[in-house]
């Protein structure tokens, strides 16, 4: 019997059709067309891996080694340690990696009966820019854009996404779409395997977005192709951004991005001879200091031109994760409460009637980069690795060390995090589970169980709920499977109704996805208070840390085609030959030869906080004084800084300032 269903790594949601013994790609489903990449076709191999965590294990003091525990002892621990614990100091860490049923169950129980809306995700350090610029100039978290859309379109320009490697199918469609006439523009330090496509490659200097998009905004205006009835019909401050731009300084600016002119007349002239414009972008722009200030500057592009709600148009922020953008629906950040709800009164007052409970705070809770320097007394990670992921790991360790209480629940036991933890708790891995995802265009579809859970293995929805019946609350987390959960997550959007995920059939979504939102395309209407978006006027203030005669290069992060984080699922013995190493630095010819080095010498990386061993990759690819190291080097994070942004509280991961020596 063949089970259709869908993929569990990025946020493209590529159909699979799996017939017992074989995984393929699902050819009747619209994103993919049968296609599947390399992480995709080897996706059962990471149920079946040695490195699977299969029983609780249990200890009382990290430097202890685990003891196999049972899941009632497990529970009754945890239990007990939030009991004792006042509720602002417990911490429950979520991930992308979840399903939307868990989600919900998680958001439930910490923010409306533990009374803590200390809940988030690690959507934290990729996407919470992206968010919070939506809803500062859209409204609410919104994505107007579809990935069919790019058939539609004339021009693609792609800022710091390199979807070559990190959205491999929807990079397939991209080509697909240039061979009918498709333009694309790629700004990028690096020219990756995505700008090696490009019509026009922009090696812009890193930290310069702010400036490029404001001296595309400014000609906009300059040149008279500002569409006015959109601006008077559907957009706020477009007045005071025009005064402002008048005393912006253009040649220092233009000098910043390390572009020339004639560069910049290049892009010029294809935005400017191009109708039907989408841009897109990920951590290239999310991963800073003013991750938000960049997302605003660029979205401020599509609002000037009126390139927004029409097919072929808008700004496209790619999530990475499978149910990044899931997560944010129902409630998975700290800074949301439940189904795009802030923590005002009136909101409060409807999520508290819909789950019967008298426990929610009236404040946001810590962030995911906050939390460990917050004096948690419990701590429950699910699915992610914190000590692997957040920045600043010699700072990470110390504060993890502090906590009384740590609990990871993850389907594998070889995580970074998996070290300073108390408590592990075996999850259900993809194909071991059923429950729903949005991808990154807001199509929701529906992971199918492929195979058998593992004999004492949960659902990460099912060891949230027995947590909450635990505490006392049987009646609120009475599930009985995933689909009573999405049902009542549906009905809770019902208090939000732009929020229509109601109108899905849950039993349906494997083979027909449901994509919420459209009427809000069709409508063109957004939602601030009088219904128009927000134009921001941004300034590159350069906040980021700065480079030095001790440390004279910036070090830039990203993913490889076939390796997903920190390679719990994709780094093991029967996947397919990696296309590159795990471990190697990017650095330019000039910059190898003033230090001596050859291809392929080892070479120790140094910032301020710490330092790692690579390999030097010798390439004119890559801009002078830039490295590139790629994520699937587990140590990455000894080398980053921890300034955040202040708005989204998303980590500077792409602006360390280090030095190199060789080994």
């Amino acid at each position: 019997m063949v089970i259709k269903s869908v993929c569990g790594y990025c946020g493209v949601g590529c159909g699979i059709e799996f017939d017992t013994h074989r995984l393929i790609g699902d050819v009747a489903y619209p994103i993919n067309e049968g296609k599947l990449c390399s992480k995709g076709v080897s996706e059962l191999i990471s149920i079946q891996t040695a490195s699977r965590l299969l029983r609780p294990l249990m200890r009382e003091r990290i430097e202890e080694g685990y003891e196999v525990s049972t899941w009632d002892k497990s529970i009754a621990k945890i239990v007990s340690a939030i009991q004792k614990a006042p509720k602002e100091r417990v911490g429950i860490y979520l991930s992308g990696q979840l399903l939307t049923e868990d989600y919900y169950v998680a958001n439930k129980l910490g923010k409306g009966f533990i009374g803590t809306n200390n809940v988030d995700t690690n959507s934290r350090t990729c996407m919470a820019s992206a968010v919070t610029a939506h809803i500062k100039a859209f409204g609410i978290d919104y994505v107007p854009v579809r990935m069919k859309d790019i058939f539609k379109s004339d021009l693609l320009i792609l800022v710091g996404a390199n979807t070559a490697e990190a959205h491999v199918v929807f990079h397939n469609q991209i080509v697909k779409a240039k061979k009918q006439g498709l333009k694309i523009i790629v700004i990028d330090p690096r020219l990756t395997d995505t700008a090696k496509i490009a019509d026009v490659h922009l090696p812009i200097k890193v930290g310069s977005d702010i400036d490029f998009f404001n001296l595309v905004a400014s000609r906009i205006i300059d040149e008279g192709l500002v569409d006015e009835a959109f601006i008077e019909k559907s957009v706020n401050n477009f007045t005071l951004l025009k005064n402002k731009f008048k005393r912006i300084p253009k040649t220092k600016m233009l000098k910043r991005t390390g572009i020339t002119q004639e560069q910049f007349e290049e892009f010029w002239e294809l935005f400017k001879a191009n109708e039907n414009i989408i841009s897109a972008w990920t951590m290239g722009l999310n991963q800073s200091s003013q991750g938000v200030d960049k997302n605003l500057a660029l979205i401020n592009i599509h609002l000037l031109t009126g390139k927004i709600f029409k097919e072929g148009n808008g700004p496209f922020s790619l999530t990475g994760q499978p149910n990044a953008m899931g997560g944010r629906e129902v409630g998975g950040l700290s800074t949301m409460l439940a189904v795009h709800f802030g923590f005002d009164k009136d909101s409060i007052k409807k999520v508290s009637e819909f789950w019967g409970t008298d426990k929610i705070d009236n404040k946001a809770g810590l962030t995911a980069t906050e939390m460990m320097k917050a004096n948690l007394e419990v701590l429950i990670i699910c699915h992610t690795d914190p000590v692997y992921h957040l920045p600043n790991r010699h700072e990470t360790e110390r504060l993890m060390k502090k906590i009384p209480l740590v609990v990871e629940i993850n389907a594998y036991e070889n995580s970074e995090t998996s070290n300073f933890a108390h408590i592990k708790l075996p999850a259900a891995p993809w194909g071991e589970k059923e429950g729903t995802q949005t991808n990154m265009d807001r199509t929701i579809t529906k992971q199918m169980k492929l195979t058998r859970t593992s004999i004492d293995c949960k659902a990460d929805w099912e060891i949230f709920q027995l947590l909450g019946q635990a505490l006392g609350y049987r009646e609120a987390f009475n599930f009985k499977n995933p689909q009573e959960i999405f049902e009542e997550f549906q009905a809770m959007c019902r208090l939000n109704p732009h929020l229509d995920i109601y109108n899905a059939n849950y039993k349906e979504l494997n083979s027909e996805p449901f994509v919420w939102g459209e009427k809000i395309r069709q409508e063109g209407k957004f939602f601030t208070k009088n219904q128009k978006a927000n134009l921001h006027f941004v300034e590159n203030r350069l906040m980021s840390e700065k480079i030095s005669l001790t440390h004279p290069f910036i070090l830039l992060t990203g993913r490889t085609r076939d390796q997903w984080h920190s390679g719990t699922k994709t780094n093991l013995p029967k996947t397919l030959l990696y296309h590159k190493k795990l471990n190697f630095c990017e650095i330019h010819p000039n910059d190898a030869k003033a230090l001596g080095l050859r291809n392929g010498d080892a070479i120790k990386i140094i910032s301020a906080r710490g330092a790692i061993e690579s390999e030097a990759l010798i390439t004119d690819t890559i801009r002078e004084k830039t490295l590139f190291v790629p994520l699937s080097n587990r140590e990455i994070n000894y080398l980053t800084n921890d300034l955040l942004d202040s708005e989204s509280m998303e980590p500077d991961y792409n602006h360390t300032p280090v030095q190199i020596e060789r080994l």
